[in-house]
């Protein structure tokens, strides 16, 4: 993900990292072009079944000694092969990706090499103009529902009451450092299947576990190597029926995947500066979990321009002179600014405080506010709630019914169109209650197991619109355009 140190102050270092991001993005639009949505399954047997049976184009297998005779027998069946290696393996796997006509290397890198990618990206680029190179993160989470909410306090995990909301483990966190942090490349990661109870370990996941990821990986932009268990590969390609049972579900939503309009953008008004990995994950982690729309900003790639659709602004990385002067213009034009834990001298204190308590304190500037928290967050889990709260009528979407739902909204460039992702991480059946920010006459909606399109009534209401979902096992996809029949007029959500 190439997450830079911690930023103090510095205008000139500012500028030479944005030179030598602007030179890395380059080579990145040059070699590699951005078409979201692919999943890479990763296999491991010497037996594979053909692309059209498997419902997937793309192969990855792990460089190791092994790996030519399976690449082999993978190139036999016409598959697009790419080559999974760390970066003490790159040299050497790039060599023998060169020399075997493989489509791509896919770079394993873990938080602790960050540092390193860059320098050994360039060098393989040089080297292999034509080889494709993916920077793959291998420390996602599997997709899944747990019973309880976990927090990381300090150094230490607290486990909410079983009557509390649900703890789901999301990936949309981590695929927005992604974007921020390597723009030139879709977001690409992995995950190990939990496989503690011993059911799992033998028989594997199930058609929903693996469903669940699909789901997910497709409606956060992000491509996925989908590990696949030793006996589900075994079965498929000994064409065992039990096997195929199960992966033909998951075919519905590979095949659902592929069909995701390509030109999205991320629908989003709150902004996140940072570019402190370990210090901010925990509380966008929550924000994500709450369904607040959100970008990440590096601090390097921060301009006016870019905050043009963001109304609140949280900054977790110590800023420069240039950023200062943006988070005053930014609440002078009516925004909330949001400062954790970043003592200094800041002009809006010379303005009266409008609010003021233990650990934080406001200042009125111009139309807007500005927040500074004077230490870290330490309960996330009310940091997130509290901006829900705080950013009220500006809540791009809210849901009812739906704990255990995490909704992505995109809009299609060039139009005035809404894409809603969904994902029921629970696995079983919703009727979830949507409102959105904005008017829309026409709502579509559609699901890998119903097919496209069912046509949903909106009610508009106070510039908002409110319909149900009347049915989400596992994902789902609405369509909301302006213009075509008039939509109800209805009294808002009772309270």
């Amino acid at each position: 993900m190439g997450y830079r140190a911690r930023q103090v102050s510095g205008d000139d270092s500012k500028i030479s990292m944005n030179i030598r991001k602007t030179v890395f993005l380059w080579l990145w639009v040059v070699f590699v072009v951005p078409a979201w949505g692919r999943v890479f399954v990763h296999w491991t047997q010497s037996a594979i079944p053909s692309p059209k049976a498997l419902g997937v184009n793309d192969l990855v297998l792990s460089w190791d000694a092994g790996t030519l005779s399976l690449l082999n027998v993978a190139r036999r069946q016409d598959y697009r092969i790419y080559l999974e290696a760390t970066l003490p393996e790159a040299a050497a796997a790039a060599e023998a990706s060169a020399k075997n006509g493989v489509a791509g290397l896919i770079l394993d890198v873990r938080q602790p090499e960050q540092g390193q990618v860059d320098g050994v990206v360039g060098k393989l680029q040089s080297a292999y103009p034509k080889l494709t190179l993916l920077v793959l993160n291998p420390d996602g989470k599997q997709p899944q529902m747990k019973g309880g909410l976990v927090i990381k306090r300090g150094e230490i995990l607290e486990v909410s009451s079983p009557t509390a909301q649900p703890w789901l483990d999301t990936n949309l966190a981590l695929v927005r450092f992604q974007q921020s942090s390597r723009p030139g490349q879709v977001p690409l990661y992995s995950f190990h299947w939990d496989l503690s109870d011993p059911l799992k370990q033998q028989n594997g996941p199930t058609a929903e576990d693996y469903s669940l990821a699909v789901a997910e990986s497709d409606a956060f932009q992000a491509d996925l190597v989908l590990p696949l268990h030793e006996n589900l590969q075994i079965g498929l390609a000994k064409n065992d029926a039990g096997a195929w049972t199960l992966w033909n579900e998951v075919k519905r939503y590979l095949e659902f995947a592929s069909h995701t309009p390509v030109r999205l953008d991320p629908a989003a008004n709150m902004g996140i500066v940072t570019d402190d990995y370990e210090t901010s994950y925990e509380p966008i982690n929550l924000l994500a979990r709450h369904n607040i729309p959100f970008r990440i900003f590096c601090p390097t790639d921060l301009q006016s321009h870019s905050l043009k659709d963001i109304d609140v602004l949280v900054v977790f990385d110590m800023p420069d002179r240039q950023t200062i002067k943006l988070i005053g213009d930014f609440a002078d034009q009516g925004g909330i600014a949001i400062l954790v834990d970043l003592p200094g001298s800041y002009p809006w204190q010379s303005v009266q405080r409008v609010e003021t308590a233990k650990h934080w304190a406001a200042y009125a500037m111009g139309q807007g506010r500005i927040i500074e928290l004077s230490e870290p967050l330490t309960d996330p889990e009310t940091f997130a709630q509290d901006i829900r709260r705080l950013m009220d009528k500006q809540k791009l979407i809210s849901l009812w019914n739906a704990l255990t739902t995490v909704a992505v909204p995109y809009r299609e460039s060039g139009t005035v169109a809404t894409i809603l992702e969904l994902v029921n991480y629970a696995q079983d059946p919703l009727r979830v209650q949507v409102q959105v920010k904005g008017s829309y006459s026409s709502i579509q909606y559609e699901t890998p197991e119903h097919g496209c399109c069912e046509s949903l009534t909106p009610v508009q209401h106070d510039g908002f619109t409110e319909f149900v979902v009347p049915w989400l096992r596992i994902g789902g996809r609405v369509h909301l355009r302006a213009g075509g029949s008039a939509a109800h007029e209805g009294p808002s959500r009772p309270k």
